[in-house]
Protein backbone atom coordinates (compact mmCIF):
# COMPACT_ATOMS: atom_id res chain seq x y z
CA UNK A 1 0.00 0.00 0.00
CA UNK A 2 1.26 3.57 -0.72
CA UNK A 3 2.36 5.59 2.02
CA UNK A 4 1.01 9.06 0.84
CA UNK A 5 2.94 12.55 1.43
CA UNK A 6 1.36 15.71 3.68
CA UNK A 7 3.17 18.48 3.46
CA UNK A 8 2.45 21.30 6.76
CA UNK A 9 3.64 24.88 6.49
CA UNK A 10 3.13 26.75 9.43
CA UNK A 11 5.89 29.64 11.88
CA UNK A 12 4.25 27.68 14.71
CA UNK A 13 6.25 24.83 15.62
CA UNK A 14 3.07 23.30 17.99
CA UNK A 15 1.03 23.23 15.40
CA UNK A 16 3.06 21.56 12.82
CA UNK A 17 4.11 18.93 15.35
CA UNK A 18 0.35 18.62 16.49
CA UNK A 19 -0.82 17.85 12.80
CA UNK A 20 2.16 15.99 12.60
CA UNK A 21 1.16 13.37 15.45
CA UNK A 22 -2.11 13.23 13.83
CA UNK A 23 -1.38 12.28 10.38
CA UNK A 24 1.36 10.21 11.42
CA UNK A 25 -1.01 8.14 12.97
CA UNK A 26 -3.17 7.94 9.85
CA UNK A 27 -0.30 6.59 8.39
CA UNK A 28 0.83 9.34 6.10
CA UNK A 29 4.55 10.91 5.69
CA UNK A 30 4.76 14.28 6.88
CA UNK A 31 6.97 16.90 5.83
CA UNK A 32 7.17 20.09 7.82
CA UNK A 33 7.88 23.76 6.80
CA UNK A 34 8.05 27.15 9.00
CA UNK A 35 8.89 29.54 5.99
CA UNK A 36 7.09 29.86 2.37
CA UNK A 37 11.27 29.60 0.80
CA UNK A 38 11.28 26.34 3.19
CA UNK A 39 7.69 24.70 1.41
CA UNK A 40 8.98 25.85 -1.74
CA UNK A 41 12.47 24.00 -1.46
CA UNK A 42 11.08 20.72 -0.16
CA UNK A 43 7.99 20.84 -2.97
CA UNK A 44 10.92 20.70 -5.68
CA UNK A 45 12.96 18.06 -3.77
CA UNK A 46 10.35 15.91 -2.49
CA UNK A 47 6.55 14.13 -4.09
CA UNK A 48 3.99 15.69 -2.22
CA UNK A 49 0.53 14.89 -2.34
CA UNK A 50 -1.31 17.61 -0.64
CA UNK A 51 -0.27 20.40 1.53
CA UNK A 52 -1.59 22.20 4.38
CA UNK A 53 -0.80 25.78 4.07
CA UNK A 54 -1.13 28.62 7.22
CA UNK A 55 -1.87 31.62 5.45
CA UNK A 56 0.37 33.67 7.69
CA UNK A 57 3.56 32.48 7.06
CA UNK A 58 7.09 34.05 7.06
CA UNK A 59 9.03 35.04 3.42
CA UNK A 60 6.22 33.77 1.03
CA UNK A 61 2.65 33.57 2.31
CA UNK A 62 0.29 31.16 2.04
CA UNK A 63 -1.81 33.03 -0.74
CA UNK A 64 1.32 33.35 -2.61
CA UNK A 65 2.91 30.11 -1.55
CA UNK A 66 -0.69 28.39 -2.84
CA UNK A 67 -0.49 30.03 -5.93
CA UNK A 68 2.76 28.85 -7.24
CA UNK A 69 1.88 25.70 -6.22
CA UNK A 70 -1.00 25.93 -8.62
CA UNK A 71 1.30 26.91 -11.69
CA UNK A 72 2.31 22.95 -11.56
CA UNK A 73 0.91 21.17 -9.59
CA UNK A 74 -3.07 20.23 -8.76
CA UNK A 75 -2.29 18.24 -5.60
CA UNK A 76 -5.25 19.02 -2.76
CA UNK A 77 -4.47 22.32 -0.70
CA UNK A 78 -5.89 22.81 2.61
CA UNK A 79 -5.82 26.01 4.23
CA UNK A 80 -5.37 27.57 7.63
CA UNK A 81 -5.80 31.02 9.52
CA UNK A 82 -6.45 32.38 12.33
CA UNK A 83 -8.22 34.97 11.04
CA UNK A 84 -12.35 33.50 10.48
CA UNK A 85 -13.70 36.02 8.09
CA UNK A 86 -15.52 35.32 4.76
CA UNK A 87 -13.21 37.63 2.50
CA UNK A 88 -10.42 35.74 3.84
CA UNK A 89 -12.21 32.38 3.18
CA UNK A 90 -12.94 33.72 -0.23
CA UNK A 91 -9.32 35.01 -0.87
CA UNK A 92 -8.00 31.96 0.31
CA UNK A 93 -10.06 29.70 -2.13
CA UNK A 94 -9.79 32.33 -4.73
CA UNK A 95 -5.79 31.73 -5.02
CA UNK A 96 -6.31 28.03 -5.46
CA UNK A 97 -6.98 26.01 -2.02
CA UNK A 98 -9.29 23.21 -2.22
CA UNK A 99 -10.89 23.56 1.53
CA UNK A 100 -10.48 26.21 4.37
CA UNK A 101 -10.29 25.75 8.43
CA UNK A 102 -9.90 28.65 10.49
CA UNK A 103 -7.36 28.09 14.03
CA UNK A 104 -8.04 26.74 16.51
CA UNK A 105 -9.01 23.92 14.83
CA UNK A 106 -10.27 19.96 15.94
CA UNK A 107 -7.64 17.91 14.70
CA UNK A 108 -9.99 15.39 14.21
CA UNK A 109 -11.48 17.27 11.35
CA UNK A 110 -8.48 18.36 9.95
CA UNK A 111 -7.81 14.82 9.64
CA UNK A 112 -11.06 14.08 8.31
CA UNK A 113 -10.73 16.10 5.80
CA UNK A 114 -7.60 15.35 4.67
CA UNK A 115 -8.49 11.91 3.93
CA UNK A 116 -11.58 13.10 2.08
CA UNK A 117 -9.20 15.27 0.05
CA UNK A 118 -6.69 12.36 -0.17
CA UNK A 119 -9.68 9.65 -1.84
CA UNK A 120 -10.72 12.52 -4.21
CA UNK A 121 -7.40 12.84 -5.21
CA UNK A 122 -6.37 9.53 -5.59
CA UNK A 123 -9.70 8.49 -7.69
CA UNK A 124 -8.80 11.25 -10.22
CA UNK A 125 -5.45 11.78 -10.42
CA UNK A 126 -4.41 9.77 -13.37
CA UNK A 127 -1.12 8.50 -11.75
CA UNK A 128 -2.99 7.50 -8.47
CA UNK A 129 -2.95 4.08 -7.40
CA UNK A 130 -7.19 4.18 -6.66
CA UNK A 131 -7.40 5.83 -10.31
CA UNK A 132 -11.36 4.73 -11.65
CA UNK A 133 -12.42 3.93 -14.87
CA UNK A 134 -15.38 5.70 -16.19
CA UNK A 135 -17.44 6.70 -18.90
CA UNK A 136 -16.39 10.18 -20.98
CA UNK A 137 -18.70 12.79 -20.87
CA UNK A 138 -19.45 14.85 -23.79
CA UNK A 139 -21.62 17.81 -24.09
CA UNK A 140 -21.70 21.56 -25.02
CA UNK A 141 -18.26 21.03 -26.46
CA UNK A 142 -16.82 19.87 -23.30
CA UNK A 143 -15.42 16.38 -22.88
CA UNK A 144 -14.84 15.42 -19.46
CA UNK A 145 -12.78 12.04 -18.87
CA UNK A 146 -12.53 10.54 -15.07
CA UNK A 147 -10.09 7.93 -15.91
CA UNK A 148 -7.48 10.51 -16.67
CA UNK A 149 -8.67 13.59 -15.31
CA UNK A 150 -8.84 15.56 -18.50
CA UNK A 151 -10.99 18.12 -19.58
CA UNK A 152 -11.34 19.72 -23.13
CA UNK A 153 -13.44 22.25 -25.08
CA UNK A 154 -14.06 22.55 -28.55
CA UNK A 155 -10.33 20.79 -28.01
CA UNK A 156 -9.04 23.18 -25.99
CA UNK A 157 -7.46 21.28 -22.51
CA UNK A 158 -8.69 22.97 -19.54
CA UNK A 159 -6.75 22.72 -16.53
CA UNK A 160 -8.74 21.95 -13.52
CA UNK A 161 -7.77 20.97 -9.75
CA UNK A 162 -9.31 17.75 -8.62
CA UNK A 163 -12.57 19.90 -6.76
CA UNK A 164 -13.02 22.06 -10.14
CA UNK A 165 -12.94 19.01 -11.89
CA UNK A 166 -15.58 17.04 -9.34
CA UNK A 167 -17.68 19.82 -9.68
CA UNK A 168 -17.95 20.09 -13.33
CA UNK A 169 -18.45 16.39 -13.36
CA UNK A 170 -21.20 16.17 -11.27
CA UNK A 171 -23.00 19.18 -13.09
CA UNK A 172 -22.32 17.39 -16.63
CA UNK A 173 -23.51 13.61 -15.39
CA UNK A 174 -27.32 14.87 -15.23
CA UNK A 175 -27.14 17.77 -17.89
CA UNK A 176 -30.27 19.91 -16.80
CA UNK A 177 -30.55 18.90 -13.05
CA UNK A 178 -30.30 21.84 -10.67
CA UNK A 179 -27.84 21.28 -7.83
CA UNK A 180 -28.47 23.26 -5.02
CA UNK A 181 -25.03 24.43 -2.71
CA UNK A 182 -25.45 21.95 0.07
CA UNK A 183 -25.82 19.21 -3.00
CA UNK A 184 -23.24 19.90 -4.31
CA UNK A 185 -21.16 20.13 -1.40
CA UNK A 186 -22.19 17.05 0.37
CA UNK A 187 -21.57 15.18 -2.65
CA UNK A 188 -18.40 16.98 -3.78
CA UNK A 189 -16.56 17.46 -0.60
CA UNK A 190 -18.10 13.75 0.64
CA UNK A 191 -18.96 15.80 4.12
CA UNK A 192 -21.47 17.13 6.45
CA UNK A 193 -22.26 20.86 4.75
CA UNK A 194 -20.07 23.13 6.45
CA UNK A 195 -20.38 26.87 4.96
CA UNK A 196 -21.33 25.56 1.69
CA UNK A 197 -22.76 28.56 0.45
CA UNK A 198 -19.01 30.65 0.07
CA UNK A 199 -17.35 27.43 -0.10
CA UNK A 200 -19.65 26.35 -3.42
CA UNK A 201 -19.62 29.83 -4.56
CA UNK A 202 -16.02 30.53 -5.06
CA UNK A 203 -15.44 27.12 -6.69
CA UNK A 204 -18.01 27.72 -9.25
CA UNK A 205 -16.52 31.06 -9.86
CA UNK A 206 -13.19 30.20 -10.33
CA UNK A 207 -14.13 27.06 -12.87
CA UNK A 208 -16.13 29.73 -14.51
CA UNK A 209 -13.22 31.78 -15.22
CA UNK A 210 -11.42 29.02 -16.45
CA UNK A 211 -13.91 27.73 -19.03
CA UNK A 212 -14.18 31.51 -19.85
CA UNK A 213 -17.28 31.87 -19.09
CA UNK A 214 -17.02 35.88 -19.30
CA UNK A 215 -16.58 36.36 -23.24
CA UNK A 216 -18.79 33.60 -23.76
CA UNK A 217 -22.50 33.80 -25.19
CA UNK A 218 -23.59 30.09 -24.60
CA UNK A 219 -22.90 29.77 -20.88
CA UNK A 220 -22.19 26.19 -20.01
CA UNK A 221 -22.60 26.28 -16.18
CA UNK A 222 -25.65 28.51 -15.29
CA UNK A 223 -26.88 29.95 -11.99
CA UNK A 224 -30.79 29.19 -10.95
CA UNK A 225 -31.25 31.95 -8.67
CA UNK A 226 -32.27 30.74 -5.31
CA UNK A 227 -32.08 27.16 -5.98
CA UNK A 228 -28.27 25.97 -7.81
CA UNK A 229 -26.65 25.43 -10.51
CA UNK A 230 -26.85 23.63 -13.77
CA UNK A 231 -25.46 22.43 -16.67
CA UNK A 232 -27.73 22.46 -19.52
CA UNK A 233 -28.29 20.00 -22.28
CA UNK A 234 -27.39 21.04 -25.83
Amino acid sequence: METYTILVVDDEKKITKLIEIYLISDGYRVLKAHTGSQALKLLQEETVHLAILDLIIPEIDGLELCREIRKTMDIPIIMLSARDSDLDKIIGLSSGADDFMSKPFNPLELSARVKSQMRRYTQLNPHGVASAVSPMLELRGLCINKENHRVTLHGEEIKLTPIEFDILYLLASQPGRVFSTDEIFKNVWNAEVYEANNTVMVHIRRLRNKLKEDTRTDKIISTVWGVGYKIGED
